[in-house]
């Protein structure tokens, strides 16, 4: 690899790299050779802006977990039925990184222990994705779109479990659209007058 060569917004390359080697070969695919080649640049490009490869994977994850994608982010607009903006959400969140994510924070010990100085409990991606959904559904709660007394919070957490369930066989096709909204219209509270 040649050296000298400016190379620009080396994180973001990285971390892209990682992305594709994730959702093409999985966790044990992701090693620093594979995501500094992946990225174009010398495996010590990586060790000069991360401590160790444990950092660069605790970085990677907490940088993906404020990028939720834009379908979670956008369902504040809401626009449709509720549960069909929350199953497309939860496909277009299951059909990211997040369910590569999982594996791999569940797959590397040293990770885990980096992730919980940071963030205390749970799974970075999937708990802002909890957190974003029961903040929607406390909003289409207050607009009467479903049950008063719906439990927003539980239902976020209960909708990422229930996600990320079906879209956890990585290898296999996702599961069809229309079992996604059955399955999200089992678990939200309709309002009587919807």
């Amino acid at each position: 690899m040649p050296t000298g060569v400016a190379l620009r917004d080396v994180r973001a390359q990285l971390f892209d790299a990682a992305d594709r080697i994730l959702l093409a070969s999985g966790p044990e695919a992701l090693t620093s050779r594979a995501v500094t080649d992946g990225a174009g640049c010398a495996k010590g490009v990586l060790h000069r802006h991360f401590t160790d490869f444990d950092d660069f994977l605790a970085e990677y994850v907490l940088d993906r977990s404020t990028r939720m994608d834009t379908r979670v982010v956008a369902l504040r607009a809401g626009e449709g039925s509720v549960t069909t903006a929350v199953a497309e959400a939860l496909t277009s969140l299951f059909g990211s990184v997040a369910v590569a994510i999982v594996a791999l924070v569940t797959f590397r010990d040293g990770l885990r222990a980096r992730l919980r100085e940071t963030w205390p409990a749970g799974v970075p991606v999937l708990t802002e994705a909890a957190e974003l959904f029961a903040a929607y559904l406390e909003d289409e709660r207050s607009r009467g779109r479903i049950a008063a007394g719906a439990d927003t919070a539980t239902l976020g957490a209960i909708l990422i479990g229930t996600g990320h369930l079906l879209f956890a066989d990585r290898t296999g096709p996702p599961p069809a659209p229309e079992h996604v909204l059955r399955t999200v219209a089992a678990i939200i509270p309709v309002a009587a007058a919807t």
